[in-house]
């Protein structure tokens, strides 16, 4: 194991509605862990500290308790707001962020290493697969707060536009050959159907089920 990242941290979204899946992602269970502490436990082997960033009263599952849990100033803002959430808590302790979404199953922490160190000196290194960009896989150095901020005051709440104005490394398919060549750590779960699929693929029962 190559121990985390110097200067990165994590920052993990799990303050969304869950209204495709009908309940909350966040505490869905995979194996012995719940979706967030699994994809905490994931990332904490790449980057430390790790941010959770939460809606305001949203109840977590328990956590390292090296990780750190911040609240959204307001519910359901998208993920622009949570992205600047966790930036701002992870102030002071590190210059790149990578950012997540919880509902990733098969995250890979080599999947990680490779879009953080591939930053060189631009702001933002993200996946572009099949001509869609991945701003919830992708790492952020933490001077971009400040136009998060300013997007948001203006009512721009897509991370995409934090890419479309900073200078911006894209990675393709072909940089994660080695790492991840399925692209797995892409793969996450919005729906019933997706939670089950995935739990089957992992070789876990069904939930509810022996």
């Amino acid at each position: 194991m190559q121990g985390a990242i110097p200067g990165a941290g994590g920052i993990v979204l799990c303050g969304g509605r869950s209204s495709r899946m009908g309940r909350p992602k966040a505490w869905l269970p995979f194996g012995p862990e719940a979706f967030l502490q699994r994809t905490v436990r994931l990332l904490r082997e790449v980057v430390e500290p790790v941010v959770v960033v939460a809606s305001p009263g949203q109840d977590l599952p328990a956590l390292h308790d090296s990780v750190l849990i911040a609240r959204d100033n307001e519910p359901h803002l998208g993920p622009l707001n949570g992205l600047a959430t966790g930036l701002a808590a992870l102030a002071g302790r590190g210059e790149v962020a990578y950012l997540s979404s919880c509902d990733l199953p098969f995250l890979s922490p080599s999947f990680v290493r490779r879009i953080v160190e591939s930053l060189g000196d631009a702001d933002v290194c993200l996946p572009e697969i099949d001509g869609f960009k991945h701003p919830l896989a992708a790492a952020y150095r933490a001077r971009v707060l400040s136009t998060a901020q300013d997007l948001l005051a203006a009512g721009l709440l897509r991370p995409a536009f934090l890419a479309e104005r900073l200078p911006t490394r894209v990675l393709s398919a072909a940089d994660f050959a080695d790492v991840d060549p399925r692209l797995d750590s892409l793969r996450n779960v919005n729906t019933p159907a997706e939670y089950e699929a995935a739990l089957r693929d992992a070789g876990y029962a069904p939930v509810g089920r022996a």
